[in-house]
């Protein structure tokens, strides 16, 4: 009897049931939360999406209202079976933007005390690559728009960290997956593959070096058309030849420039 007591009394100073359930610890546990970068091209420059945070309908504080800052939000205990799904939940409840979970990649984890006013929160940071789309905020964004990279106002919370990260990250990765071609159109030219690949290594390339290069990876396949051509002035297009891509990629292929 005397055991079966103590351990009643160990049990319910350690944690109380809540009311549906589930148990409450005496220790207080952080808030979780999804950050997004989503990067864009538009034939030009690369852009990355932002938010203009709006008040907060069930917040107590106004945290930066009025500030541009990445998409993102709490995670959702009882419905998102991942963080990658808080992620895509979140990044269509408040641009409209529609996307996979395994359209993401995941950045890394951002715990810092300070990092946000209202609570201590945890974000896991993903980003995800996109062909340019029309954007339209919803829920506490007041804004959703395309910026260029080279013209990022200062952002909310930590959100200029988790930028510069996440962009490191899609340096390092553009050598290891076809980051090129998640963000042209279906068909483009060796100029515009070039352009993009300069925006996101920051690097200018000889252009015929950058052409013979691109073209003795034989993972492009010339699109045949119409459009008459003038001497070497009309570019050829092409398109990315996935099926070589993966088959290079199984025996460890990585573009090198």
């Amino acid at each position: 009897m005397q055991i079966s007591l103590a351990l009643t009394t160990f049990a319910e100073k350690k944690w109380n049931m809540a009311t549906k359930g589930q148990y409450t610890y005496e220790y207080p546990h952080p808030a979780v939360t999804a950050d997004c970068i989503v990067f864009g091209y538009d034939g030009k420059e690369l852009k990355v999406l932002l938010i203009k945070r709006g008040k907060e309908k069930d917040a107590s504080t106004t945290a930066y209202v009025g500030e541009w800052a990445l998409p993102g939000g709490f995670l959702d205990v009882e419905k998102d079976k991942t963080i990658a799904h808080t992620a895509a939940r979140e990044l269509k409840e408040e641009t409209g933007l529609k996307l996979s979970v395994k359209d993401f990649k995941e950045v890394g984890t951002f715990s810092d005390i300070n990092r946000d006013p209202r609570e201590r929160v945890i974000t896991v940071a993903h980003y995800a690559l996109v062909k340019l789309a029309e954007v339209k905020a919803a829920t506490d964004a007041e804004k959703a728009e395309w910026y260029s990279w080279k013209d990022i106002p200062h952002l909310a919370f930590d959100h200029d960290k988790i930028l510069r990260v996440a962009f490191s990250k899609l340096k390092q990765n553009i050598h290891f997956e076809p980051v090129g071609f998640e963000l042209l159109s279906e068909v483009f030219t060796l100029p515009q593959l070039q352009n993009l690949y300069e925006s996101i290594l920051e690097v200018k390339f000889d252009r015929r070096n950058f052409a013979n290069k691109m073209k003795h990876y034989e993972i492009l396949s010339e699109v045949e058309d119409d459009t008459p051509r003038h001497g070497t002035r009309t570019p050829i297009k092409y398109r990315f030849d996935k099926d070589n891509y993966d088959r290079l990629k199984s025996n460890g292929f990585q573009l090198e420039f």
